[in-house]
Order: structure tokens, then sequence, then C-alpha cells
């Protein structure tokens, strides 16, 4: 078997592209110099989450393969959102869209370079889409656009009978327009997003050449899934934020450390910068002795780092070994300590002269059933405070153990653990 080390080679082989318009085209211009694309974000969050880090990735794969980035921030597009098969979307204050405009830009910007040749360049689509008539959208944009099409794509077929408002219905139409314009103005010739997104990038192809005459190109990226087919996510509801206010390093960190055997492979050639044979030498080691979980934490600390920084994945790798008993927790940030515990699962008590007991506290955490059976683990020598084994049942903490100030660390055996928060 040949194997093909090209830019669009080597985003097949990492399982980067789910559909596309016309791969020999693509390639050949990939080849024939620098091909400005575009990838577009809507602010419909205050963060960006695990799902766009991979349409960033990608966008970064290609302008350090030489091609010109244009990213774009929808604060027209944001106010509206994409329909989604659940029901309609909340429609969020121009304000408060405005707000995450600024908020998602800001997490985008370190993955790009905006400087050299092939500089990135930051787009909003509302410098286009504000100053329009609804007159002149219909004429120009929304006589491309057959009904009998629109209601053919699978989102909007799915909401028919719920119903669905017309607003969300014409979505299609300013994502199209996105491209035009930015085809336009910057002579861009690929749009990327998620394969979620195929009818709107198809439908900005096919508006480029009613309009133009043009012949561009798309490419999607297919949607992460468990290997249940499941989306991913912090929890079964919640989504993982790239935003360390909403989601801590810790947290995220740990995500990528418990992710299924079965997709390390997958997730390893889509969310890091490994060369192929370093991933494929990986995938047979971890095959090999899985136990060693050497594939999740290569994993975590990759992405970890790329979103986070490498002081943050110290941090969250330190702090994990801390609360397991294999490191000093007095060595941890109060930041991390508080999110790892907060995650782990924690309580509060009041600050008073005199704590409760490390019985009580293990079954105020949940870490014994009752009473007998916390004094049971105390005496089989499986209770530990701050990491240090507790040998009286009647102990009780002080302040003076207050790690980081406020927090008290118990753990039950080898791994299961909860914080105290005091105060």
């Amino acid at each position: 078997m040949t194997i093909d080390h090209t830019l669009l080679g080597d985003l097949e082989w990492r399982g980067l592209i789910a559909h596309s318009t016309d791969l020999d085209a693509l390639r050949e211009a990939f080849t024939a110099g620098s091909v400005r694309f575009y990838v577009g974000f809507d602010p419909t969050a205050p963060s960006l989450h695990m799902g766009h880090l991979v349409q960033i990735l990608t966008a970064k794969r290609l302008q350090e393969a030489g091609h010109t980035p244009y990213a774009l921030v929808g604060g027209a597009t944001g106010m509206i959102g994409d329909p989604k098969e659940a029901g309609e979307r909340v429609m969020n204050s121009v304000e408060t869209v405005g707000e995450w405009v600024g908020r998602v830009r800001r997490q985008i910007e370190p993955f790009l370079s905006f400087e050299g040749d092939n500089a990135a360049t930051m787009v909003n689509n509302l410098d286009w889409t504000a100053p329009m008539s609804a007159i002149d959208f219909l004429r120009d944009i929304g006589k491309h656009f057959p009904v009998n099409r629109m209601l053919a794509r699978d989102v909007v077929r799915s909401r028919l009978e719920a119903g669905i408002s017309y607003t969300e219905f014409s979505y299609v139409l300013l994502q199209s327009m996105d491209y035009l314009e930015l085809h336009r103005q910057h002579g861009v010739t690929l749009q990327f997003g998620g394969s979620d997104q195929w009818g709107n990038l198809t439908a900005g192809v096919e508006l480029i050449r009613r309009t133009e005459g043009n012949k561009v190109h798309a490419i999607a990226t297919p949607l992460m899934t468990k290997s249940d087919g499941t989306k991913y996510g912090k929890t079964e509801g919640g989504a993982l934020w790239l935003d360390p206010e909403m989601l801590s390093p810790y947290a995220f960190h740990q995500f990528w450390l418990n992710v299924e055997d079965e997709k390390i492979g997958e997730l390893l050639r889509v969310f890091t910068f490994l060369p192929r044979a370093e991933i494929e030498a990986l995938e047979t080691r971890h095959a090999e002795k899985p136990f060693l979980r050497e594939g999740q934490k290569t994993l975590a600390d990759e992405v970890t780092t790329l979103v986070h920084g490498a002081d943050e994945t110290e941090q969250a790798k330190a702090a994990a070994a801390a609360l397991f008993g294999g490191g000093e927790l007095t060595g941890l940030s109060a930041t991390t300590l508080a999110a790892a515990l907060r995650e782990a699962g924690s309580i509060q008590v009041a600050a008073t002269d005199e704590l409760p007991t490390v019985v009580d506290l293990l079954v105020e955490t949940g870490l014994a059933k009752s009473k007998g059976e916390a004094r049971r683990t105390v005496t089989e020598g499986g209770a530990y405070l701050n990491n240090v084994r507790v040998e009286d049942a009647e102990a009780r903490p002080t302040t003076d153990d207050l790690v980081g100030g406020y927090w008290l660390v118990l753990r039950r055996g080898k791994k299961n653990f909860s914080g105290v928060q005091v105060g």
C-alpha cells in the first residue's frame, strides 16, 4: 500500500475527513499554493467545547502546512443558531452574543499564527450582515435557495412535525452568505466544519457556483462519539468546555485520562500533533498492555497542554498524584486543589473552634455509610487525612491541618477520596 504523505493524506489518516466535495481537486489546490480557507464558530455559549476543538486543531494543521486561515466568529449567526433536532434555541440578547464573540475569539487566537505570509485573519459575519436590508438579503441570497432543497435537510425534516421557526429555517442562507462574502472579499476557496454542518457547507459551495460561477471546496470532519455512539461530555448533560472557568484544567485532564481503550488511536490522531510513527507505536504498546494506560496518559498530557498550557498540565498531574497518596498536597496551587476536590466531590463545614471528628467526616462525605463502618475503616488502617493514616477513631482535625487555607482531604483506601471545605 502506498502511503500518502501529503497534507490531505495526513488528514485522511487521522480520520478527519468524513465528507468532501472533490478530494482530487482539493489535493491539486493544496499542492498549487496557499489555499485560503475558513471555519466558523457560533457564539451560542460563553465557551467553545470539545467538538469545536476538532475544528480549531484542523485549522492549525492546515496553517502549519502553509495554508491561510480565516476564523469566523459569528456575531450574526450566533444570534440565531443552527437548528437543533431537540427544538428551538433560546434567543440570546445582542449584548450577550457580543460578549461571547469576544470570549470565543480569545479562545481561538492562541492556536493560530497572525504573522507571516499565511497569517490568520479573524472575521465577524455581523460586519457584512448588519448593513444589509431584508429586501437585499431576500433578492441577492434567498433567490438562490429552492425551498424543496431546504426542506430535504435532515434537521429541518425532523423538526417539521414539531415545528421550526422561519428564523432557524433560514440559518443556512446566512452561513452560505458567509462563504460567498469571504470568497468575494478574500479569495477563500475552502470551508470546513463538523459533519452535522454538511448541508450548510454544500449550500455555500452551491451559492458561490450560482452567483460567481466558481468552483470551491468543502470538507467535513466526523462528529466525535464514544464507543456506544453517544456524544462525549464531562457528564451526560455537560459539555467538555475549553474555558478553565467553566471546566477546570484538572477536570479536563481527568476526562482524557478516562476515555475508553477502544478510542485511544482515534483520539490521538484527531487531538494531538504527534507524528504518525509515534502514534502507531503507542497504539501497539497500548494494545499489548492496556492496564498501563500509556495511551490515556499521553492523550491527556498532550491535549491539556494544547488547551491550557504545560504548567496547568503539570499541576493537574501533581493534583491527581497527591490526592491518591502519591505526592505532596502542600505543593498544589489553591486553585488546582479546590478544582480537583470539587470535581471529586466535597462538602462544606463551618469554621468553628471544634471541627467534626474524622469518623463524622467520613460519614458526611459519603466515604462511609455509618459511624460504625467509619470506625472500622480507621481501625483497619484505611482512613487518611491529608494523606496521613488516621490512627485514632476519635481524631479531630484542627485549623492547622487545613491545606491551601480551606481544605481537608479525606481518603478511604487507595482510590476513594473527598474534600472538606472549612469556612
